[in-house]
């Protein structure tokens, strides 16, 4: 049983020819009410228990899309070598800071136990650049940044990589060359515009409520579709509309955004992928009036 006593169903998801497996990162802390914006703390406590410092656990849940011959991850999580990355002044409090839970799952553990290299992996699509979503796509080898899948292609939006290299004072403390400069120097970053298919089955589609051209990743065969949040819809607590992250910039925008993709996901029965939720991996979601609820969770 869960701390928030939500009810988990176990299952498997196959799209296509991908297998759907999460690849948790490890878990971290942010601010409750950072997390959950303008709801109040009465509210959101209930499903998601702070510590003492008003922190509550956050999972960094990349996904494998797992097939013979092509291995596609989305998102890399917040990733190690902090101090390499961001100096020693930051780097060294950089995991007490976010609460990182150093003993537990990692990313390159998770795509083990998948029986799975760094150079087994082909395709990375980037939600966004934000460093718990692309920290661990560079690692430092040999006393330099490099690409830590060192025979994939990545992908991110123009948008966001334009954001993410002159980032606003909001989003300063989020955004880090050292998790996108390695990856150009090497050739290696597809940069994309708007929304495509990117691969077959593979899709995405552009929200710009939390951070300027976040791409949301739609796998479908037709019969099952999965959509990878990223941090449009971060946990399933915040499948209700009005549940924002005080971290999104448009939240008028993202209120539209989520809207428009929750509806499509209620009425065609699509899984809702959670980056962020400690406690779920994957949501089926229904209508509630005018709002939306979650219908049923899933550990895959």
């Amino acid at each position: 049983m869960t701390p928030n006593n939500f009810d988990i169903e176990k299952t498997k998801l196959t799209v296509g020819t991908y297998e759907v497996c999460p690849i948790p990162t490890g878990l971290f802390g942010l601010d409750g009410g950072a997390m959950f914006g303008t709801v109040p703390k009465v509210l959101w406590e209930r499903s998601n228990p702070p510590d003492n410092k008003n922190r509550i656990p956050m999972e960094a849940r990349a996904l494998l899309l797992k097939s013979p011959g092509c291995n596609v991850l989305i998102d890399t999580g917040n990733g190690k070598d902090f101090v390499a990355k961001y100096g020693e002044k930051l780097g060294n409090k950089f995991a007490e800071m976010y609460a990182m839970e150093e003993s537990g799952p990692s990313l390159l553990k998770s795509l083990a136990t998948h029986g799975l290299k760094p150079e087994d992996v082909h395709h990375v699509i980037l939600t966004h650049l934000h460093f718990d979503h692309a920290g661990g796509a560079t690692t430092e080898r040999d006393g330099k940044l490099v690409p830590t899948f060192p025979k994939a292609q990545y992908y991110v939006q123009k948008g966001n990589l334009e954001t993410a290299s002159h980032p606003n004072l909001r989003e300063k403390a989020s955004y880090y060359a050292a998790n996108f400069q390695p990856l150009i120097d090497a050739g290696v970053l597809k940069v994309i515009d708007g929304p495509q298919e990117i691969l077959p089955g593979i899709s995405v589609l552009i929200s710009n409520g939390h951070t300027q051209a976040q791409q949301v990743v739609k796998i479908t065969d037709g019969k099952t579709t999965v959509l990878y949040c990223g941090d449009m819809v971060p946990t399933s607590s915040h499948v209700k509309i009005p549940w924002l992250m005080g971290y999104d910039l448009h939240p008028l925008t993202l209120m539209e955004e989520k809207q428009k993709h929750l509806s499509a996901a209620a009425d065609q029965h699509w899984y809702l992928f959670f980056e962020h939720d400690p406690y779920c991996d994957a949501a089926l979601i229904e209508r509630s009036g005018h709002d939306f609820a979650v219908q049923k969770r899933f550990q895959l």
